[in-house]
């Protein structure tokens, strides 16, 4: 460790990024040794971030700002306080171990450093999140977890199953990562601030405006999203088709918890309503329920953990809702516990399947006697997930029933609820620990044997880390909870936690009773599995169904949309274009009063006094003449070569009148596209050899010429009326004031045409490129015509020849 400084958050934000785009090239040189290699970026992060522990234990807090785009008076700003400081530091320490762990796992895989890559970008993505102070910037961090995510979880993308659960992952957390992007535009029009920390002390300016519900649901459906919470939660149990490293850290520190540290971190804005603590309770504890009861339906040892996850994201988001200080300080050790848990259970899980072949646990057995050191770390991190004393799961669990022993009824039915999760996941917890590892050797497609050190460093230490937090409450209080809690809270929080149990309390014998449900649930895992399996196919359908459903109907919507519309039929195009240009004219004149000189009123005038033709002189009435008969000429052209060259004509006068206008620069612009694009259609058809002319039907040209009379009439009255109304300069005196200073131009034309329209010009440029491949294109599709000879035909011999 070494003294931290706020220029450093840069450093954090900005290595893991770094070392995933160099993870590639130093697989190529380090071949199995990059897992440790890589494994330093993280740990030197989390070495860095305890530089900050010290202020943020005695409550200071760190900020580090830089422009971002400063016309906008946006910032990319950072800011590190007990809850940032908490995930910060879980997400980098369990990423080390994971990072090491899944160098061994995909050992000998070719694709091995663009997976490390990944994943360092995947926990950068996390680090930028729970560090950024900018709605902004967390809004573009919670959106790389999800690309990054998708990548991970389609790692294997030879299978179907793969590219499906990366697919649907990515669909729910984009439209939560939609919802965030809202949530925080209203947010900032309604406080004036992007910064998180800025809006700490607004929290009554939000939750007494109009429209709290509507950014209250906006960040909720955010974090329900990322979160997994009821009936968002099924895109998490198909996640785990993504190799056992990524399931190990997406589930402890990094990307499903984004949901929880949003809600932690809004908690002083928007909670504390009745609609804040309804909704989080309430879904908070569906979604505990379900998530057990899925995972004892499971006998896959991933799919198991997956479906705890989805019951401890629950828990968080309830603990959250009921926003007491018990209640959030058992969120923050709850955190810390399950990330220790369910990081060493999954990598556990890796282990098994890949030192045994398979991961059901109805087909393992007796693995202690061949994997004891897995063994030993399986039972640490179960230890903690049941939450025995002298863990840390159990300070959790204790704070949770402590802060609902007021006797209300709301809180009995809470912390039943509470129990009843409890108990179940002690229930898994021993599944998972117990039915692989003890009683008679039970064959597998592999022989068993132990897992390489990598692969055990993880598992161990953490689970070590557990029991270590467990028996030093006093550290785990004052250096953990206390800094976590006042963040959330806003104000001086003290620690309770100690060893010491009350035998006579209600407390202890809630916890055995919660043990004592565990130990049944372990015992009747079978039964209440088969009961469960039976509901669901009396069911017949799950959320998962539903979505299938949705993307069924999207994908067949989009189809027949793109059929109407995008037919392959230029003729029709070009109708609905100038169409929608006809509406787009008479439209906004219509309903905004612009043809109302057309209809002369006694106290308006004639109409032409308010509207009137510029006085002409003979040589521009010449040029208007010249127009007219190129106009005439296209129309009469018996070919479609006299059709160009009439077409000529008109741009020729075009050029004149800007000419006699004033604007020479535009009128040589003009006449040098007039000329290029005459020469280069009579190029065109002449070497297509087309035919002279297309018979046009009668119903054709009458559609055809009534549209172009149309538009042809709405643009001149639209010009007329924009020539008769009064000039605003703003623009323009805009323009004649900055071209020099601000564009370093003379030519205001030119600094408008390539600064001030510099996109618009590029757009113009690239569609007349895209024009010029397609003719290049077409023209070297008839020359090979041409060049191609006729197959020679064989002569064949007459019958009796």
């Amino acid at each position: 460790m070494w003294p931290a400084s706020e220029t450093g958050i840069v450093f954090v934000a900005i290595a893991p990024f770094v070392a995933a785009i160099l993870a590639p090239f130093l697989f190529r040189i380090a071949g199995r040794f990059t897992g440790w290699l890589l494994a330093l970026v993280p740990a030197a992060i989390f070495l860095f971030l305890l530089g900050f522990a010290e202020t943020v234990i005695g409550g200071g807090t760190i900020a580090m700002s830089m422009n971002w785009i400063p016309a906008y008076d946006i910032n990319l700003s950072f800011f590190i306080d007990g809850l940032s400081l908490v995930f910060a530091l879980t997400i980098s320490g369990i990423g080390a171990l994971i990072i090491l762990y899944s160098g061994a796992y995909l050992a000998g895989h070719k694709h091995q450093g663009r997976f490390l890559g990944f994943m360092l970008a995947f926990m950068g993505a996390m680090l930028g999140l729970v560090l950024a102070d900018s709605l902004l910037a967390l809004f573009l961090f919670w959106e790389l977890t999800s690309v990054t995510s998708f990548l991970l979880i389609g790692f294997d993308h030879a299978r179907q199953a793969a590219r499906r659960g990366a697919i649907q992952a990515l669909v729910i957390t984009n439209i939560g990562g939609m919802c965030l992007l809202a949530g925080a535009i209203l947010v900032q029009q309604l406080s004036g601030s992007w910064e998180m920390s800025a809006l700490r002390g607004m929290g009554d300016l939000l939750r007494d405006h109009a429209l709290y519900g509507l950014v209250l649901f906006c960040f909720l459906g955010a974090a329900f999203t990322k979160s997994a919470q009821f009936p968002l939660h099924f895109w998490l149990p198909n996640a785990m088709e993504a190799p056992t490293p990524v399931s190990a850290f997406l589930h402890s520190a990094t990307m499903v918890q984004a949901g929880v540290y949003l809600l932690a971190r809004m908690s002083p804005v928007l909670g504390g309503t009745e609609a804040w603590t309804s909704i989080l309770v309430i879904f908070g504890g569906l979604t505990l329920i379900w998530g057990a009861l899925g995972a004892l339906k499971q006998t896959d040892l991933k799919q198991i953990l997956a479906q705890t996850t989805i019951a401890s994201l629950g828990l968080l988001v309830l603990l959250i809702g009921l926003g007491s200080t018990y209640s959030i300080a058992a969120a923050i050790v709850y955190f810390v516990a399950h990330a220790f848990y369910k990081a060493g259970l999954f990598m556990v899980a890796g282990a098994v399947d890949h030192e045994t072949g398979t991961r059901e646990i109805t087909g393992l057995g007796g693995l202690a006697e061949k994997m004891p050191a897995t063994f030993i770390a399986a039972a640490m991190a179960a230890l903690s997930m049941v939450g025995l004393p002298l863990t840390i799961g159990y300070f959790a669990k204790e704070e949770m029933y402590l802060g609902l022993m007021n006797g209300d009824w709301t809180s009995l039915v809470v912390i039943v609820v509470l129990i009843a999760g409890n108990a179940m996941l002690a229930g898994v917890a021993l599944i998972v620990a117990i039915r692989p590892f003890l009683g008679t050797l039970v064959p597998t497609p592999r022989t068993p044997h132990e897992a390489p050190l990598a692969m055990l460093a993880g598992p161990v230490l953490v689970g070590a880390a557990g029991l270590v937090a467990g028996v030093l409450p006093d550290w785990l209080g004052h250096d953990v909870l206390v800094p976590a809690a006042s963040a959330i809270l806003q104000r001086p929080v003290e620690s309770h936690l100690t060893l010491a149990l009350d035998v006579t309390g209600l407390l202890l014998w809630l916890s055995v009773l919660t043990w004592a449900l565990g130990v049944l649930v372990y015992r009747q895992a079978d039964t209440i599995r088969t009961l469960l399996r039976r509901f669901d196919a009396w069911l017949g359908w799950t959320a998962d169904n539903v979505f299938d459903a949705c993307m069924f109907g999207l994908i067949r919507f989009s189809g027949a949309v793109t059929r109407a519309l995008h037919h392959g039929k230029l003729e029709l195009y070009l109708v609905l274009v100038f169409l929608t240009l006809a509406v787009a004219l008479f439209g906004p004149m219509l309903a905004w009063g612009g043809l109302d000189w057309m209809v002369p009123k006694a106290d308006l005038g004639d109409w032409s006094q308010r509207l009137v033709l510029p006085a002409l002189q003979p040589y521009e009435w010449g040029v208007i003449v010249m127009a007219i008969a190129g106009l005439l000429a296209v129309l009469a052209a018996p070919t479609r070569l006299i059709a160009i060259l009439s077409m000529g004509v008109q741009g020729t006068a075009l050029a004149l009148i800007f000419l006699l206008f004033g604007a020479p620069d535009l009128a040589f612009t003009q006449l040098m596209v007039e000329v290029l694009s005459v020469v280069i259609l009579t190029f065109l058809m002449t070497r297509l050899r087309l035919d002279d002319r297309d018979p046009r039907p009668f119903e054709d040209w009458a559609r055809d010429g009534t549209l172009a009379i149309v538009c042809g009439v709405g643009v001149s009255l639209l010009l007329m009326l924009v020539l008769n109304g009064t000039l605003d300069t703003r623009l323009s005196d805009l323009f004649t004031a900055t071209s020099v200073p601000i564009a370093h131009g003379h030519n205001i034309v030119n600094v408008i045409l390539v600064d001030y329209r510099g996109f618009d010009t590029l757009g113009e440029i690239s569609v007349v490129m895209g024009a010029g491949m397609a003719i290049l294109a077409l023209l070297r599709r008839q020359r090979k015509k041409a060049t191609e000879k006729p197959a020679p035909r064989r002569r064949t011999r007459k019958a009796g020849a």
